[in-house]
């Protein structure tokens, strides 16, 4: 969450500033500032809501200064005003900060006893006046930083910059993502950065470092000094990031989250290239695993939000095809509830970002558990992938609307490569059915193309379901984690309460909010338990609910039940009915939202990447 840039540079810096910020914008913010250095003196510009009012504030009072930081905040402590704003600052320095302090509390009365005066609700503050009491102490800038970042605990990425030190920037993190940009070419050369990740970084450089967890780094124009969480120098890999070749705009489309479902069947297509071997029809998977699948006894599965529901997806599918016992839980509850891991066994956590605070603490418990590690995620030089034994990567590209799309169905791309494997490897798929299913993936893309057809008619939809407070989602088998993320994302961009419930569970409690009010969007594509759906169904209508039925042809025609709408999708195998399926429901929650007029890119509250618990 939030969004941290740092330039230490040849020119003014403020413009440069903001437009990597409006680059951040995806991780979702509620107020923004910068802080900037000019002629040794620290000076700030910060404002409530969006980059729009942080422009007008610097058009009203320029702020001058060859270096600088930026940042988006996403509150946590205190609410979304200016004071609350990111940079924090005393006399001697500038803050910017993602995550948490845990232990700001404490710190804070430590300060104010000794004399430091706070002006903001926020734990950031605490670390400015953290260093510039270290420094009041005879320290120098980087001892002091090294000496605060001892008296913090919990998850952050920081960047410094120092009253008088026009060719010096600091930058800390543990658990928060942090990137250090080179500059080069006769613009940037002699310059450096600081990033929340390469996307912020691409209008300068494509030559990065990322700093690994614990790290942190003194910046000058002509040197990159990194040291580990025992102020030790290290070295980490300076590589080129293809950032600057996803730099594209919204094209023909209004939202980027309408950009990102349509781009589905093109990058599901290239995850799918990557894991599937397209003319002998079989899975193959890149590296060797350092496992054996026919020795695993039980696999745990663990992820939050979207990914959660992809793992659930999952669950089906490795069960039905591997015969392999399937645990999953929410990545904020698993490890705290103590679960017994068998040394051995294999966890498998899957994250857009592969940066999930709660996923990543996760993965660490079961590492201590000696379990195989096995990650799904898009951001391949995440923290996540870094600590995972095998790194499985979706091609997704960056996702810049908040709620997932494209992210979801490329984790259902690999995760369904996987469990095909799993089943090979254990003898429960022979050649042929192994084939047979890889045929049904192949076919994925273009299903998702015939899916996106239905979208005139989901428009039409959803400027009903714009009017309504209340959506209920039902689902049988793999359709069930489909109806929760469908509610999920009607709830995030749309902000309707949505509730998605296993169709079966209908009679045990949630028929009583069946009215002739309430829509009931029923995912039935027509496989082994479609006529056990079809009888949820009847209980649905003979209550008066509005009934959209989500269904193939033969579900369409097979279905005695009348419905306001039916979205007919292609035939299909039962095996990719998740993917595929995917797209209408993304589809009914946009348009809706969009109806509405909400922000569906940065739905209110909400972060991208939420690096804290």
């Amino acid at each position: 969450m939030c969004g941290i840039v740092g330039i230490l540079g040849n020119r003014p810096v403020a413009g440069a500033l903001v437009d990597a910020l409006r680059r951040l914008e995806y991780r979702g913010y509620d107020s923004a500032g910068i802080a900037t250095l000019d002629h040794g003196r620290l000076d700030r510009r910060r404002a409530e809501g969006k980059l729009v009012a942080l422009e007008k504030r610097l058009d009203a009072e320029p702020l001058p200064g060859n270096v600088g930081i930026g940042h988006t905040r996403w509150a946590t402590h205190g609410r979304p005003t200016e004071s609350n704003a990111h940079p924090h600052a005393t006399a001697k320095v500038a803050v910017v900060h993602n995550g948490i302090i845990e232990n700001f509390r404490e710190l804070r009365e430590s300060l104010v006893a000794g004399g430091a005066r706070f002006f903001s609700e926020t734990d950031t503050e605490v670390v400015a006046h953290l260093v510039t009491r270290e420094m009041a102490h005879g320290k120098s800038p980087v001892d002091a930083v090294a000496a605060t970042l001892k008296q913090l605990r919990g998850a952050f990425a920081l960047a410094f910059l120092f009253a008088g030190e026009d060719n010096l920037m600091i930058g800390a993190r543990k658990g928060s993502p942090l990137a250090i940009g080179y500059g080069q070419g006769t613009a940037g050369k002699g310059e450096m950065y600081f990033g929340s990740d390469a996307i912020a970084l691409a209008p300068f450089t494509d030559t990065i470092s990322y700093l690994d967890d614990g790290d942190w780094a003194v910046l000058t124009r002509s040197s990159v000094q990194i040291f580990d969480e025992q102020d030790r120098p290290v070295e980490r890999p300076v590589v080129k990031s293809s950032a600057t070749a996803h730099m594209v705009d919204k094209g023909n489309h209004k939202h980027f989250m309408a950009k990102e479902i349509h781009e589905q069947p093109e990058v599901v297509g290239h995850t799918l290239a990557h894991y599937i071997d397209m003319i002998q029809e079989k899975v193959a998977l890149p590296g060797e695993l350092p496992f054996d699948w026919s020795k695993i006894k039980r696999l745990s599965i663990s992820a939050c939000g979207t990914a959660f529901y992809a793992g659930l997806v999952a669950k089906y599918w490795f069960e039905r095809f591997a015969k392999l016992p399937v645990e999953i839980d929410i990545a904020s509850e698993f490890r705290y509830r103590g679960a017994p891991l068998e040394a051995g066994d294999l966890a498998i956590f899957i994250s857009q970002s592969g940066e999930t605070a709660d996923t990543l603490a996760t993965l660490r418990y079961a590492r201590e558990h000696k379990q195989h590690i096995l990650s799904v995620v898009n951001v391949v030089t995440s923290t996540i992938a870094r600590e995972s034994d095998v790194v499985m990567p979706t091609l997704a590209g960056p996702e810049i609307g908040v709620a997932s799309t494209k992210a979801f169905t490329c984790q259902l791309a690999v995760l369904a490569c996987l469990a095909l494997a799993a089943g090979r490897a254990r003898g429960h798929l022979s050649e042929e059915d192994e084939q047979k299913l890889v045929h049904a993936l192949i076919e994925v893309p273009r299903l998702m193309a015939q899916a996106l057809t239905l979208e005139p008619e989901i428009e039409q939809l959803a400027l009903d379901l714009a009017k309504v407070g209340d959506v209920l989602y039902l689902g049988r088998g793999t359709s069930y984690p489909l109806a929760l993320e469908g509610a999920l994302k009607l709830k995030e961009i749309s902000y309707i309460h949505a509730e998605g419930y296993a169709a079966g569970e209908l009679k045990h409690g949630p028929i009583a909010l069946i009215d002739e009010t309430m829509p009931v969007i029923v995912i039935a594509p027509y496989d082994r338990v479609f006529e056990k759906t079809v009888s949820n169904m009847q209980e649905v209508a003979a209550r008066g609910g509005r009934i959209i039925l989500v269904t193939d042809p033969k579900g369409a025609a097979e279905a005695t039940i009348a419905s306001t709408v039916t979205l007919t999708l292609p035939d299909m195998a039962s095996t990719v009915t998740p993917l595929v399926y995917a797209i209408p429901v993304q589809l009914i929650a946009y348009h809706t939202a969009a109806a509405i007029g909400t922000d569906v890119d940065q739905p209110r509250n909400l972060a991208k990447s939420v690096t804290v618990e």
